[in-house]
Formats: C-alpha cells, structure tokens, sequence
C-alpha cells in the first residue's frame, strides 16, 4: 500500500465524530510531528507549525477532523440504543448502516434498524421513515447487558465504512472522507514542504466540530492569527443521475474545485484570482463549485480580527454524508500540487496586496 493509501486508510478508518475526535487526532499528530512544530486548542483541534520565513505572513491550511455521526441519548428496555445525529444526516441513508458506537471500553458494532416494512400499512410505506423511530441493534438484549458492555448516554456512533478501492484504482470509497481527505492534503501539503523553502509560516490545522457549527475553526484561527486562509474541504460531485449542472458543477477526475460561494464564504475575490492564475500558470485543472446550503471552516477563518482573505479549495466527492463516499486519488494529488504552487507564490508583498484588494 502506497503513502497516500494508507494515510487516507488511516484517517478515514478512525471514528471521529463531531464532538469525539480524539482518535483522529492522534492519526494526524502521528503523520504531522515529523515535520512540523505541534500545539492544540483546548477543544481538540490540532496545529502544525511548519516555518519558511520567521517574520513571512501566517498562512492558515484547515481542514476538519470531525465526521457526521450519531450520539446514544437512551438504551431502551430490551437493549437497543436511541439516538440523535451529530451533524447533517438525510435520514434515507441511515436505515440500515451498519455502525460502530464507540465507548469507553471499545467500538461495538451494530446497525440501525427501524419497523420493518412487511408490517407497515400502505400509507407508512409512502412515507420516509423518520430517524425519531429508529434505533441502533448491538445485540443486547437487555439495558444490563448493553450497560455491562460498556455504553452509556453520551457515547458517540460512527457508520463502518473502511476505506476500499473500487474496480477502478483510482476511485477510493470510505466513510468520513468529507473531510478525512482535507486532513490528508494538509499532512501531504506540509510533508512536501519539508523539503523546500517556502517565503512564509504555514499552519497545518485539523478542526473539531465544523460539522456541528463550524466551532473548532474559531478558535484555531484565534491561534494561529492567520493573514490568509485556505479551507480544505470536500466539493460536491455533480456527475452522478439525476444533479444538474446548476446543482453541483465538479465532476470526479477534473481536477480540484474552488468553492465560490457557500453558506458562511464568499471566496475572496483577490484571492480568487490568483487561484486561478496559479493553477493555469502550473498547468493544474481548476473546477468551480457553490454551495449555497452549507457551510465550511472558511466561514469563521475569514472573519478573524480585521479580516482573512480566505478561499475553499478541495476535491469533489460522491455521497458526502453517507457511509460510502468516492473520491477520485487524482484530484487528490492536483490539491495538494495547487496548494504547494498558491505557498510559493504567498510571499510578503503578495499577501499585503491581496489584503487589500476585494
């Protein structure tokens, strides 16, 4: 298995819900303390110093550590477990997900299961099952068994999802890769950087909660003060049945996407711009994607004390939200390759231009 294979194994395998990041976390401090200098926040975010220029402008890379996922509310009578969702779940794709729930003393398997549809009169079939009537089935039999086996109220519940390469190679499928495959690009981005000069300090960051509120991004940014923001985050594929192109415009193996707009950013428009001419200059496709009903780290970077000059670049990927997610390794790669060339060009004069241009 190459580098990169197994950095995304190991991130997109560990659970990490919003809230619950430490095993992700302690992925990316494996893979970041080679090659950068390493402190958190005190919610659980984590920040890779890596130094060019000591007196170089402050550049923020972000992604998220965290992934949707559910929290145990109540262990019923009979064993099963009621829950709530952490993060942006469409209830179709939770009924029968197969889970872990994830506690004190180890991850439990289960699935969510719900009335079955044998027994449902004709107008509840028509119906979307809500998440409120479902539960999640460990195998217990009783709320001793399950309490003797560990859970409690408050445990956190990830799908099981392991990373899997499909028919075709270069099409890579796992849960949690929005956004285990910013936190990859941002440890690949300062790996390389390790090995050349570079006219800045640029911060490796993986966030808790963006999922739940963008909430780890503020006070990672609080740190790091930085002058220019890069969100590493997931775009939406449009290449599947059904999305139109005013949907959702990337298309996996196109290359990275840049977000012009989402719920909480407006990419900045100088920033923009030379985004754009870094990745025609370096011969790297460039997608554009919007999407206006969510919100990405971007959203609290750019905010920052006076201002940050912020974009969100990142590759497209199928089913976000789901246990099975694809993402294309390609665009993977031209990422982190427009990243490196955008950290070259970021020097001094440059950063202070885009700092007061719009």
């Amino acid at each position: 298995m190459d580098a990169m294979l197994q950095l995304l194994k190991d991130l997109t395998e560990a659970p990490g819900a919003s809230g619950y990041e430490s095993p992700v976390r302690a992925v990316m401090r494996r893979y970041l303390e080679p090659v950068g200098e390493i402190e958190f926040d005190h919610l659980g975010g984590i920040i890779a110093r890596r130094t060019g220029v000591s007196d170089g402008p402050r550049i923020a890379l972000a992604a998220h550590l965290d992934e949707i996922g559910l929290l145990v509310t109540r262990i019923t009578d009979d064993g099963f477990l009621k829950f709530q969702p952490l993060g942006g779940w469409w209830d179709h794709v939770l009924l029968g997900m197969r889970v872990d729930v994830i506690t004190r003393q180890g991850a439990i398997p289960g699935m969510i299961g719900a009335k079955p549809p044998h027994i449902l009169g004709n107008d509840e079939r028509s119906r979307l099952v809500d998440k409120k009537t479902m539960y999640i089935d460990i195998g217990a039999t009783s709320r001793e068994e399950a309490i003797a086996w560990g859970v409690r109220p408050g445990d956190a519940v990830v799908p099981f999802g392991p990373l899997t390469p499909l028919r075709n190679p270069d099409l890579l499928m796992a849960k949690a890769l929005d956004n285990r495959v910013g936190c990859a690009i941002v440890v690949e981005t300062l790996r390389r950087l390790a090995t050349e000069h570079h006219p800045n300090i640029v911060f490796g960051i993986g966030n808790v909660q963006e999922e739940v509120g963008l909430r780890g991004a503020a006070t990672t940014t609080y740190i790091v003060k930085p002058d220019i923001g890069l969100a590493i985050d997931t775009a939406i594929a449009g290449d599947t049945p059904g999305v139109g192109a005013d949907d959702a415009m990337s298309r996996l193996g196109q290359g990275p996407a840049m977000l012009l707009i989402d719920g909480s950013l407006i990419a900045h428009s100088a920033l923009r711009h030379l985004v754009i001419d870094v990745a025609a200059e370096e011969g790297i496709p460039l997608q554009f994607d919007l999407m206006p009903g969510g919100g990405t780290d971007g959203g609290r970077m750019h905010l920052f004390g006076s201002g940050v000059p912020t974009v969100v670049l990142g590759p497209p990927v199928r089913y976000i939200h789901s246990a099975s997610a694809i993402v294309h390794r390609r665009d993977v790669e031209q990422t982190v390759q427009l990243l490196l060339a955008l950290i070259r060009r970021l020097d001094d004069k440059t950063v202070q231009r885009l700092q007061y241009e719009a």
